[in-house]
């Protein structure tokens, strides 16, 4: 049984309501407390000493008669001082402590009566302020009783008939009743503060999380592939700003998903092509063709082309991957972009050539040279030229241009980058049907197509990706315009 209860309290423990519960209630508490502190240590302290002062700044102006005067020889002096002392008891005493007189709220107490009077609390504290009178000199004490203010003494030595005696004035009544009934209030007070203070921070704690909670099972949904719940809050806060992250996140979640999807159709239909001839020519070779060497030739170029283009696609996909993940860093030195472009020239040439397709160089007779990862520029150049031989029309020219940054026109959309670094701006230039707007920012992303979608193979759509991982390693500017029938892919190697 007390393990379950020490299990229900530390899960008790570990919710938010109850913590947020408690930082609320811990001001509450230290508020009270304060107002107790206030109450015992200075208003009460201050009350007692008010009082005291009050019957102190009455008697001052008689305070000169109590020291010269002989009180015995007007006995309406010592009712007229007992009336200051409203509300407590007079008692002159002798040196040794024999009551000779008592008065009560001015009125002389006869002496079969002052038994019955002394059996009130007694107030004379145990130094009791003798040595202070047999000095010459008055008194005052506050007494308590239990850490509580019960009254207050004063002490006056006097002349009474030419003998000398002490004049004690305690009241202890009115002092007491106020103070009790004050910390009775304070003690119902309290209770009353404790009680809605606890049922507003529960209220409002419940309030807080409630939308906490909305999203944690937005969330939970998210994680069980559910992409288009969301927590759908109408807030202003940071909590309605985080609603509308996880809103954002279900959104992207499930765009990737269907990516993935994508991918897995696309990669799984463009490996099945390349592998089924493969499969078909080799069986082709052996059944078939193996006597014709001229055939056989044919054919196993073909199965060769087809491997290498399985290779290619398998080595975008991984690049990609790597890059995506951060293994893959940058080896940059000083090269000549001329050289990089026109290697990748010589490579895609036979592959436009195909389809009767020209690549056309326009460049700068001056050396470029930049700091760059060759391996990787040349996987840009590549991807780019593939991508304009895909979406070219057959017996049409492909421009590409290398622009040192003195000959870019001012019209280019490249000035306003405003760069004071040198740069070369390349142009990659194929006619077709131009990329519609909306579509122009979301062909960088992975396995997006768009353009491709009518182009000639259909790929897996991660070749501009590449290209737009590639370059912002490099921190250089691109993208994609389309202006009189071409479209123009474009970057700032700097």
């Amino acid at each position: 049984m007390k393990n379950q209860i020490k299990t229900r309290f530390a899960a008790l423990k570990n919710r938010m309501v109850f913590r947020l519960w408690a930082f609320m209630m811990i001001p509450v508490m230290f508020g009270i407390g304060f107002m107790w502190v206030v109450q015992i240590f200075l208003f009460e302290q201050n009350y007692a000493n008010a009082s005291v002062n009050e019957v102190l700044n009455q008697l001052s102006p008689i305070m000169e008669d109590l020291r010269c005067r002989d009180i015995g020889e007007d006995e309406k002096f010592l009712s007229f001082i007992s009336h200051i002392n409203a509300g407590g008891d007079l008692l002159l005493t002798s040196t040794d402590g024999t009551l000779v007189k008592m008065y009560s709220s001015g009125h002389l107490v006869q002496p079969q009566e002052w038994e019955t009077k002394l059996k009130s609390p007694r107030l004379l504290s145990k130094n009791s302020g003798l040595e202070e009178l047999i000095a010459g000199r008055p008194y005052k004490h506050i007494e308590k009783m239990h850490g509580q203010i019960i009254g207050y003494e004063l002490g006056f030595p006097v002349t009474y008939h030419g003998e000398r005696n002490y004049l004690i004035l305690r009241n202890a009544l009115m002092t007491r009743t106020v103070l009790n009934l004050n910390r009775s209030q304070l003690i119902v007070l309290s209770i009353l503060l404790t009680g809605i203070a606890s049922v507003l921070a529960a209220v409002l704690s419940k309030q807080f999380t409630r939308p906490i909670f909305q999203i944690k099972e937005s969330v939970d949904k998210l994680t069980q592939n559910e992409f288009d719940i969301g927590p759908d809050l109408d807030r202003q806060d940071e909590l309605g700003q985080l609603s509308q992250s996880v809103g954002k996140l279900g959104k992207a979640l499930q765009r990737l998903d269907v990516l993935r999807r994508e991918v897995i159709a696309n990669v799984s239909h463009e490996l099945r092509s390349p592998l089924a001839l493969i499969t078909g020519y080799a069986e082709m070779v052996r059944d078939i063709t193996w006597k014709d060497e001229a055939m056989r030739s044919e054919n196993l170029n073909l199965i060769i082309s087809e491997s290498n283009r399985m290779s290619e696609m398998v080595t975008d996909i991984l690049d990609y991957s790597q890059f995506s993940a951060g293994y893959s860093k940058l080896k940059k030195d000083w090269y000549d972009l001329k050289d990089i472009v026109n290697a990748e020239l010589t490579r895609c040439r036979q592959a436009a050539a195909e389809h009767h397709i020209t690549l056309t160089l326009q460049a700068p007779e001056a050396e470029l040279n930049f700091e760059v990862d060759a391996l990787k520029m040349s996987q840009v150049m590549r991807n780019l030229l593939n991508n304009a031989i895909n979406h070219t029309p057959e017996n049409r020219e492909i421009f590409i241009r290398l622009v040192p940054k003195s000959q870019v026109p001012l019209s280019s959309p490249v000035t306003a980058l405003q760069t004071d670094q040198d740069f070369c701006l390349v142009e990659v230039i194929n006619p077709g049907e131009p990329i519609p707007e909306e579509d122009r920012k979301i062909i960088w992303e992975r396995y997006q197509r768009s353009q491709h979608q009518s182009g000639r193979h259909l790929g897996t759509g991660i070749g501009l990706s590449i290209v737009s991982t590639i370059l912002k390693a490099h921190d250089m500017p691109y993208g994609v315009n389309c202006k009189d029938g071409y479209n123009i892919f474009w970057f700032l190697c700097r």
